[in-house]
This record gives C-alpha cells, structure tokens and sequence, in this order.
C-alpha cells in the first residue's frame, strides 16, 4: 500500500471530500468554494501539461501553446517521471472512460 508523505487526518479529510463529488458540477462549487481562481488555474494547467507531456508532446510546443514556464513544465515532468504515479493513475483513467 502507497505511503503518503502528506497524509493526515486533515489531508484524508480532502481526499474524501474529492472523492464525495458526483458530477462535473459538484467539482465546480468545490473548487470555487476551497481554492483560488489562480489556484484552480494553476492546478488546471497542470494536468494539462501532465496529459501533454505523456502524449511526448514538447517543451516548447507545451509553452505556446499553454504559456507555462519551462520550470513549472519541468516540474510536472519529474513528478511523472520520478513521482507518486499520481498523474499517471489518474491520465489512463481520464483514457480508459474517452474509449
């Protein structure tokens, strides 16, 4: 079993609130209720990259077409190189539910 460096009781407390949403929708009103619009911006650019970098997509084609700076492209890139495999899990199911 996956042993978090984060995990605690506030942070289980998150996950269960992610994992409580049923719809589209119900992510919305979380996010707008717990987090910037910067800090959803930011997160969103993030799993884009992510989903870019998985398809070999470049740095430089990631940077015009996002506007992301190559250290936030590098930072994505070790975490699915070298990371908790999150991106990874949460990409081939974003795959397996297209198909």
């Amino acid at each position: 079993m996956f042993e978090s460096r984060l995990q605690s009781e506030r942070v289980d407390l998150l996950a269960k609130a992610f994992l409580a949403m049923e719809s589209v929708e119900d992510c919305y009103r979380l996010f707008e209720d717990l987090f910037t619009i910067r800090e959803v911006q930011d997160l969103s650019s993030r799993m884009e990259i992510a989903l870019m970098l998985h398809d070999k997509t470049t740095y430089n084609e990631i940077v015009e077409k996002t506007g992301a700076s190559t250290a936030t492209i590098g930072r994505v890139n070790r975490a699915l190189n070298y990371g908790a495999g999150g991106y990874e899990r949460v990409i081939e199911r974003l795959k397996d539910k297209k198909e």
